[in-house]
């Protein structure tokens, strides 16, 4: 007779994923859409705010949109390209540590252990396991010394195409009611509001937090900004002739 099958629930079986927290696309994919949002209808706003007319608006907007948003797509990627070859130098300097003095370095992880709340005798008995294997050593120890896993590095090419998109969406949210041909400052800085509130609530909503929070502070902020700008803009025009 077979034996009936194991039906028990097993860890992590059901109701727990977590997110990528990892720095990758998601931050970049946020701090994008923040970053358009309150870079270009901070810019229309100082630049309306100058009293200048629609086209000179839409074109400052449009090209602050691809300034913004390549600026932000290079920036992604040098920071966490930079970021992944840092961690590469600490994995040679972890691996020529264990090359060098291994049982030094298998103390060390014993200690660690111990602080994690093992035994001692349990410590060191998966000290030595894991360094029966020297890559997974590496691993290990980088995890717990530096809190990264250097197997699962974010992409830099995803994090600046996420950052790039975002910001692209985020600048052009403001500029919607000049380009249906809607001449109004007004009616772009209240778009433009409005995406912030947006942004901020789904930010709060991939953080778990008060989505009527994160909405109000995003608005708070961007709108510090914004009116700075347009006091700028709207000195500057008084003093410009013609």
């Amino acid at each position: 007779m077979n034996a009936a099958p194991d039906t028990a629930p097993k860890p992590h079986d059901f109701d727990h994923t977590h997110a990528d927290v990892s720095g990758g696309w998601l931050r970049a994919a946020v701090f994008g859409a923040m970053d358009g949002l309150v870079t270009n209808t901070s810019l229309i706003a100082g630049v309306g705010g100058a009293g200048v007319d629609a086209h000179t608006v839409v074109l400052s907007g449009v090209a602050g949109l691809v300034a913004g948003a390549f600026s932000m797509a290079l920036g992604e990627y040098t920071s966490v390209k930079t970021s992944n070859e840092q961690i590469d130098a600490e994995v040679r300097v972890e691996r020529r540590a264990l090359r060098t003095h291994p049982e030094a370095e298998e103390a060390e992880l014993v200690e660690t252990f111990t602080t994690m709340g093992m035994s001692e005798q349990t410590a060191t008995a998966a000290a030595a396991e894991v360094h029966a294997d020297a890559e997974r050593a590496v691993e290990i120890h980088i995890t717990h010394e530096l809190g990264v896993n250097p197997n699962e590095k974010p992409s830099p090419v995803v994090a600046a195409g996420s950052s790039f998109v975002m910001f692209a969406i985020g600048a052009i949210i403001p500029l919607i009611p000049y380009l249906l041909g809607f001449e109004s400052l007004i009616a772009g800085l209240a778009i433009g509001g409005a995406g912030l509130l947006l942004a901020g609530a789904l930010a709060a909503h991939f953080t778990a937090q008060s989505k009527f929070r994160g909405a109000l502070r995003q608005l708070l902020f961007g709108a510090i900004a914004v009116g700075a700008t347009y006091l700028v803009g709207a000195l500057i025009g008084i003093g410009v002739p013609g």
